[in-house]
């Protein structure tokens, strides 16, 4: 399980950059994490074959949830 304030600072991070998702780089320091990098579209092979979870599911089923929310145009006429 990730840290408390390593979790905080990932969201904080990605919800400043506006990005729903994001692949945070955290770096372990004696003062705690440290951001290095925010990446807008992040690589999940390395984080999927390492946890074994589904990032890709999960991302794709939030992303159903998110477009469900909002409210569509009617573009019909």
């Amino acid at each position: 399980t990730l840290p408390r304030a390593y979790s905080q600072l990932a969201l904080r991070a990605s919800t400043k950059m506006g990005l729903e998702v994001a692949g945070v780089d955290l770096l372990e320091t004696k003062q705690g994490p440290m951001l290095l990098e925010v990446n807008s579209s992040p690589g999940l092979e390395g984080i999927e074959r390492y946890t074994g979870a589904n990032v890709a599911g999960a991302i794709l089923k939030r992303a159903e949830e998110v477009s469900r929310r909002k409210v569509r145009p009617d573009i019909t006429g």
